[in-house]
């Protein structure tokens, strides 16, 4: 796939050719261009910044401007072979629900968001005493999108507490993966492929 951020690439390499997709937050839709030239599939995208979606649309993309939060629900049951969220998950009001939505528009979704328990974000509240910008949060605080600081444990837990299903997951940090077992301290973020 043609330069794509690590966690999108992943995504990417997991699509099957002709899949239907939903991208949820898919910003200027690097993911869906790739999908559409590589595998030939079906890819539409919701997005919350107008710039973004001018841009999506641009590319000749099937994108619509509309919030996750609230505007999913107006997707019908099963509409697409796998949904979308990539580094969306923690700006949202209600995670647990939006995983539902996913969930119930596909029976396959790939969620990836930053983990906040990555060492250098310890290290930086630990000795710096301050929210850390990294590669996977770039912006200071006051800048930044993420109302939810979620780490990979907390997801884990959260999925369990659901009685979700995770197929597959992949750690990164940059684009090297990481082990599972060391996953929450060792990797910048994650990649899971959830199932009904």
């Amino acid at each position: 796939m043609p330069d794509l951020r690590p966690d999108l690439a992943i995504i990417a390499a997991q699509i099957p050719k002709g899949a239907r997709v939903l991208d949820i937050g898919c910003g200027a839709g690097d993911l869906m261009a790739a999908l559409r030239d590589e595998k030939h599939v079906d890819a539409r995208g919701v997005e919350l910044d107008p710039t973004a979606v001018a841009e999506a649309m641009a590319r000749g993309l099937s994108v619509v401007q509309g919030d996750a939060d609230t505007d999913l629900a107006d997707y019908p049951d099963g509409a697409f072979d796998y949904a979308v969220l990539s580094q969306t998950l923690q700006t949202t009001r209600a995670p647990h629900a939006i995983l539902d939505q996913l969930l119930r528009i596909a029976p396959r979704a790939f969620v990836s968001f930053p983990n906040f328990a990555y060492w250098r974000v310890r290290m930086s509240l630990l000795f710096g005493g301050r929210m850390p910008v990294t590669q996977a949060l770039p912006v200071s605080w006051y800048e930044t999108d993420n109302i939810h600081h979620v780490t990979i444990d907390d997801f884990r837990a959260l999925l369990r507490e659901r009685g979700t299903s995770v197929e597959d997951a992949w750690y990164l940090t940059g684009a090297r993966q990481r082990s599972a077992a060391a996953a929450n301290l060792m990797a910048e973020q994650a990649v899971f492929l959830l199932g009904r």
